[in-house]
């Protein structure tokens, strides 16, 4: 992709997420994309056949790059410049979720939280089947590996959204404390 190709792209998301911030997925119109990122619909068009290709492209944009981020700790965005990274994927995540990039933590906020939501889960399944439930010496064995996977990423996601409702009053470093105080007795 070209320059010109990108900044039309960033601009497409950027309308798009704004307009999101406000209103429901479900509500929001090509058009009115279009008028918020001063492009034509032809250009619009060229970049995504749908609307629901822009959803998913931003979402696996998003989620894409902080799950990316935190399967390679080497990719910290400065966030550790006065000390060292944490061991724990789950705090580095954390961290990055707080750094709020995009304003991710206002998407999964948002009236269309849900459809977000899932995406973050989708993304975050894979997260947790490489970096745990593949690698893990588990004792209980009865239980299949995709349910496990689903109840780890689900858990996790509904700490986020605890996170998010207690406005962010516990630090990065605590979530994970307890986050891994649930989930690694089932590990």
């Amino acid at each position: 992709m070209d320059r010109r190709q990108i900044k039309t792209r960033r601009a497409i998301f950027s309308a798009f997420v704004k307009l999101l911030e406000t209103k429901r997925y479900e509500k929001i119109t090509v058009q009115e994309i279009l008028d918020k990122a001063d492009i034509g619909r032809s250009t619009f068009y060229a970049h995504f056949e749908t609307k629901d290709e822009l959803l998913k492209a931003v979402c696996k944009e998003l989620f894409g790059h902080i799950i990316d981020s935190a399967m390679d700790k080497t990719h910290t965005h400065g966030l550790y410049s006065n000390k060292e990274a944490p061991q724990s994927v789950f705090c580095h995540l954390l961290q990055h979720l707080q750094e709020n990039d995009n304003n991710i933590l206002g998407l999964l906020a948002c009236e269309s939280s849900e459809i977000f939501l899932r995406y973050f889960k989708d993304s975050l399944n894979e997260l947790i089947q490489i970096q745990f439930v593949n690698h893990s010496c588990r004792d209980n064995r009865d239980l299949p590996q995709d349910f496990l996977v689903n109840h780890i990423s689900g858990s996790f996601v509904e700490m986020v959204l605890w996170w998010l409702k207690d406005k962010g009053k516990h630090t990065p470093e605590e979530l994970d404390r307890y986050f891994r105080a649930v989930i690694e007795p089932i590990l």
